[in-house]
């Protein structure tokens, strides 16, 4: 559009086919055409223009060019449309309706708040020529709060607002268009004041210290404190009044709503209340309202007004004997409500009986000892005087009493009254008799003077002792018999794990009891002798044997029964039993002496001396064994026999039987004839004594036979 008047814009051409040597053309633009921007060399057909351009007046052209071909006859008319496009020009810049623009927002918008949109023209036609993009500049050189779209020029919020920190902001708003050419490019610019307007966001802020001391002893109406809080808001939002929400419940202060002026109410007493945590609220007059509360504490500073009291008017406490000096005894304590050098104590020992081995510490009020200390010498201190004073002006000072006890240490092992001990005792003593109480003593006192006994040697079962009393006894009966003697040795100990036990030597004779009976050897003897011996022969020896001891033990013999006639007798001390007369086998083959006596029997009998006197009996059979002192003896000094004479050879004719008092093979018979048997007529038989006919007989010859026949 910035074409200048009078150049050419272009030639129209007869295309080259159409051209001829010398052709006469004529070109023009229709006359209908009212515009007048174009004028048209008739005979070069060069287009000039006439009128200067303007795209955003008229962007376009359609002009009728007009050709008459004079070299045909009749000439001919040709004609052309030519359209041109008037190309823009950067010839508007971006303009604002308004130089300054003042615009008021909230604090309280969010981020991305619209503020404003700002909306600049250009005079230009083409896109580009007349597109503006919007930029934004601060005044100063702080953080920008803003943000401006640079297409549609919306001012947006970029960060919170606070108005507390920046009231306003002064921005230049750029609007540049977008020519191809940045050198062509204009631009407009508006300034701007942004007002950032109070919202009641604050709350009031505390300035006055949280803390505020008082002299306990000040008046009724005293300034205490003065409370104050800053609102950096605006107006009614940044007035502030105060209030007192807790702490204050005993209504010891007073906070004037307007001034913050905290004065006393009542009296003040530190040792019934040294400290007062007051919620105080500063609340400020926007709608709604917004308060803040502070923790406000008021120490109330001591005036020595107070005594010193010991936590106990007696501290009655204990300490170990035998401990090295500076061993700790006791701590005291004594409590001063005041405070400070009011309450800070001294303590001290008032001299009295047995202080001087005990030392105070006069900050702590340790006791400790400077000696050692010996229960068994003295076990109880009283110190009556304890004292204590604070350092205030004037100082004020009580006292107290300390009663100590000292306690045992096991120093001191428990001792036997006698190293060993020799005791009898019977056999017949039941289990579980005590036969002896052991006793040990032991200096120290409690558990440590509390003595146990126990054995510390095999006593077979037999002893056991009582732990406590030290009494010993039996555990099971008792039998001389088998063990007559138990040696053992008694401990007796107390509860210390390193002092030497004491120890005693038990010894227990067991005296007997008659309690067994002499025994035999044998239950049944069987014995001989030969008749005829002289008397005192012995025939054989019996044992008896008792296990008691002493006279329990010795044992008498004696026949009991079935010796009427005093056959025989036995020692009484050996046992060895003898014939008291000369026996004779064919008057009494044997005697027999059996443990129930009968008529015939003679009973031999154990006894010991014991009282009562215990005994037992055993069966003896004495046999007396024969001598050959008695012949045979006939049944008959003669014997008469009749027979005929007729009777057959071999015929018994009589038997003839002769008795003998010995016995054994004395008494085994032979028999024979010694006469009369001459001819042979007879035969005797030796062992039977059986007479038998041999031959026969002839009473004419021999009427009668004498036959002497001998028994041997």
């Amino acid at each position: 559009e910035n074409f200048k008047p009078a150049q050419v814009l272009n030639s129209l051409k007869w295309p080259d086919n159409h051209l001829t040597t010398n052709r006469k053309l004529h070109f023009s633009i229709a006359k209908d055409d009212d515009d007048v921007h174009f004028e048209i060399d008739s005979l070069t057909g060069d287009l000039f223009l006439s009128k200067e351009l303007d795209f955003e007046t008229a962007s376009h052209f359609l002009l009728q060019v007009v050709i008459q071909d004079y070299n045909s006859n009749p000439p001919q008319n040709n004609t052309v449309f030519l359209s041109i496009d008037v190309e823009d020009q950067n010839d508007h810049s971006p303009y604002f309706q308004d130089d300054f623009v003042v615009i008021g927002i909230e604090e309280n918008v969010p981020v991305g708040t619209l503020v404003y949109t700002f909306n600049a023209k250009d005079g230009d036609g083409s896109f580009l020529n007349s597109k503006i993009q919007y930029s934004l500049e601060m005044s100063n050189m702080g953080e920008n709060p803003f943000l401006i779209h640079p297409s549609n020029g919306t001012l947006t919020t970029a960060f919170p607002l606070d108005r507390e920190i920046t009231r306003s902001v002064i921005l230049t708003v750029s609007a540049a268009d977008q020519a191809i050419n940045l050198t062509d490019r204009r631009l407009d610019s508006l300034a701007v004041k942004i007002v950032i307007l109070d919202i009641n966001d604050n709350s009031p802020s505390f300035t006055s210290l949280p803390l505020s001391y008082v002299m306990e002893d000040v008046e009724v109406g005293f300034l205490v404190h003065r409370v104050i809080a800053k609102d950096p808001d605006e107006g009614r939002n940044g007035q502030v009044t105060y209030r007192i929400l807790s702490g204050n419940e005993n209504k010891a202060f007073v906070l004037d709503e307007i001034t913050g002026l905290l004065t006393t109410a009542q009296l003040l007493d530190r040792e019934i209340q040294e400290r007062y945590s007051l919620t105080v609220m500063a609340l400020d007059d926007g709608s709604p309202a917004l308060s803040a509360t502070q923790v406000l504490t008021i120490v109330v500073l001591d005036v020595n007004d107070e005594t010193p009291i010991f936590l106990k008017q007696i501290y009655e406490t204990a300490v170990h004997e035998n401990q090295d000096p500076g061993e700790f005894v006791v701590k005291v304590e004594a409590v001063d409500r005041d405070a400070g050098l009011n309450s800070l104590l001294r303590y001290e020992i008032l001299p009295g009986t047995g202080y001087e081995k005990f030392k105070m510490n006069s900050d702590s009020g340790e006791l400790v000892t400077t000696a050692s200390l010996d229960r068994e010498t003295q076990e109880v201190f009283s110190i009556k005087g304890n004292s204590c004073h604070d350092l205030g002006s004037p100082s004020r000072s009580s006292t107290a009493q300390l009663s100590l006890m000292v306690l045992d240490e096991n120093d001191h092992n428990p001792l036997f009254v006698k190293t060993q001990y020799q005791i009898s005792v019977r056999e017949d003593l039941e289990k579980g008799s005590a036969i002896l109480d052991l006793f040990a003593s032991d200096e120290d006192g409690g558990l440590n003077g509390k003595v146990t006994y126990s054995l510390i040697d095999d006593t077979f079962g037999a002893f056991a002792i009582d732990s406590v009393t030290g009494s010993i006894v039996t555990t099971k009966a008792l039998d001389r018999e088998t063990k007559s003697q138990y040696t053992f040795r008694a401990v007796a100990s107390d509860c210390s794990t390193h002092l030497p036990r004491s120890t005693t030597v038990m010894t227990v004779l067991i005296q007997d009891v008659n309690d067994n009976v002499p025994t035999f050897e044998q239950s049944y003897y069987k014995a001989s002798v030969w008749e005829d011996q002289s008397p005192k022969t012995d025939i054989v020896q019996v044992f008896a044997t008792d296990l008691d001891s002493g006279l329990n033990g010795e044992t008498e013999y004696s026949i009991l029964s079935g010796n009427e006639n005093a056959t025989f007798l036995i020692d009484s001390a050996r046992g060895i039993l003898a014939t008291n007369t000369v026996l004779d086998h064919e008057s009494t083959s044997s005697y027999r002496f059996v443990e129930m006596a009968s008529s015939h029997c003679l009973v031999l009998l154990a006894s010991d001396r014991g009282t009562p006197s215990l005994n037992s009996t055993a069966t003896v059979l004495i046999t007396v064994l024969d001598v050959n002192d008695n012949p045979p003896v006939f049944s008959s000094p003669e014997y008469h026999i009749h027979v005929k004479e007729s009777i057959p050879v071999g015929s018994h004719i009589t038997e003839v039987s002769a008795n003998d008092c010995d016995a054994g093979t004395n008494a085994e018979i032979t028999y024979a004839i010694i006469s009369g048997n001459d001819r042979g007529h007879f035969h005797l038989d030796e062992k039977t004594g059986s007479v038998d006919l041999m031959k026969t007989l002839d009473y004419e010859d021999t009427m009668k036979f004498t036959l002497i026949i001998q028994a041997t």
